[in-house]
């Protein structure tokens, strides 16, 4: 008989000699309570295969995800033990992130960070939950030609299937970055994602796409729908005034790819924010919209962030 259950043990001492550390995030959002639980492999990026590729087939296959956590040890041995925190799904919407992390060997590479949501009663405790960030770091990661890890074939099929608004809106947003940096490539530029580092905030912020040869924000918005705009806007405005705050900021442009023309009125909104538009046009290609006269914000010279996987020159 096929197991049921997929089981996940996190130590939360020994992720944090890797740069990264499980746990629960502070604040719940509008769908409730998310503990970030970081995959198997502690060198090189770490991929969907054995554990990990088992985490995100869970729901296909019907399978539920257990988390426990190492909770000292047994006494008279070196033993852990672990307490059992509750029964667990994969975030629908964003069911994992990717973030840069060291391996063993002190190296960088991408890790995947899943977001569980408990699907019952559930045990959470201080200790659990994402310390906040002691100052603000931002760092720059060179996107390569595999940006993200390979899902597995059944995963990227039923996501194709899925036609749920939050699977439509996530496969839009994916499509967006990926057509514009085929642009970028083809104009040469560096280009990839940026990771920020909040002081007294324990969540990541992380740009979906950062031009650092035009020092410009991109964000994807998963439709052309006010909300989805107006989620884009409130993403670009979070991860920006963070990277102007920091010493001698950054002038930057921040622009929003939508899969179409948004109307006039959030066109108006966006203008007001000094936010410019790329639109996909009715050919299929990314447009961006001229007029809106959107230009770096004054602030002083433009300066780069630490690359976290460039060469060493």
């Amino acid at each position: 008989m096929e197991k049921k259950t997929v089981v996940l043990y996190s130590d939360i001492g020994s992720g944090e000699q890797y740069g990264y550390r499980d746990g629960w995030l502070r604040e719940e959002d509008r769908f409730g309570p998310v503990f970030e639980y970081t995959g198997a492999g502690t060198q090189d990026d770490q991929v969907f295969s054995g554990g990990n590729a088992s985490i995100l087939r869970h729901a296909i296959e019907g399978r539920t995800l257990h988390l426990f956590i190492a909770y000292g040890k047994t006494p008279g041995s070196g033993t852990k033990t672990h307490r059992y925190i509750g029964a667990f799904e994969l975030d629908t919407a964003q069911p994992y992130v990717v973030r840069q992390a060291r391996d063993e060997h002190k190296k960088n590479r991408d890790v995947i960070v899943f977001r569980l949501r408990p699907t019952g009663i559930f045990f959470r405790s201080e200790a659990d939950t994402i310390p906040p960030a002691k100052k603000t770091t931002v760092a720059f990661i060179r996107s390569r030609r595999r940006r993200r890890p390979q899902e597995p074939k059944e995963v990227r099929d039923a996501r194709l299937q899925d036609m749920s608004a939050a699977t439509v809106a996530a496969r839009n947003r994916e499509d967006l970055v990926a057509d514009y940096e085929e642009t970028l490539s083809r104009r040469q530029h560096n280009f990839g994602r940026l990771e920020v580092q909040v002081r007294d905030i324990e969540e990541t912020l992380q740009s979906s796409l950062y031009d650092e040869s035009a020092h410009t924000l991109y964000e994807p918005a998963g439709s052309a729908s006010r909300q989805a705009l107006k989620d884009a806007l409130m993403q670009l405005m979070d991860v920006s005034r963070h990277l102007n705050s920091i010493e001698n900021g950054i002038p930057l442009r921040c622009m929003v790819l939508a899969p179409a023309l948004p109307d006039e009125d959030i066109r108006q909104l966006l203008a007001m924010h000094n936010v410019g538009i790329i639109y996909r046009a009715e050919s299929g290609d990314l447009t961006e919209l001229q007029g809106s006269e959107q230009n770096p914000p004054s602030g002083g010279a433009p300066r780069g962030f630490r690359c976290l996987d460039c060469p060493v020159a």
